[in-house]
């Protein structure tokens, strides 16, 4: 009972790369590094990129 079986690894993968690999190609487009899309796996702070990517004045706006 204290171990994880494949099973469960392939789904925490999957988990995780459903949450990193949208933010690796927004961010770029948003001037900032792919590798901080890492970021957003830790707990709070990804609600708080979220707001702060949503309400930052990108490259391409007037």
């Amino acid at each position: 009972m204290g171990s994880f079986s494949v099973f469960h690894w392939l789904i925490i993968m999957i988990i995780f790369a459903s949450l990193i690999v949208p933010y690796w190609r927004i961010f770029p487009r948003a001037g900032w590094p792919s590798a901080l899309s890492i970021l957003m796996v830790v707990p709070l702070l990804n609600l708080v990129l979220l707001w702060v990517v949503a309400f930052k004045k990108w490259p391409g706006d007037a």
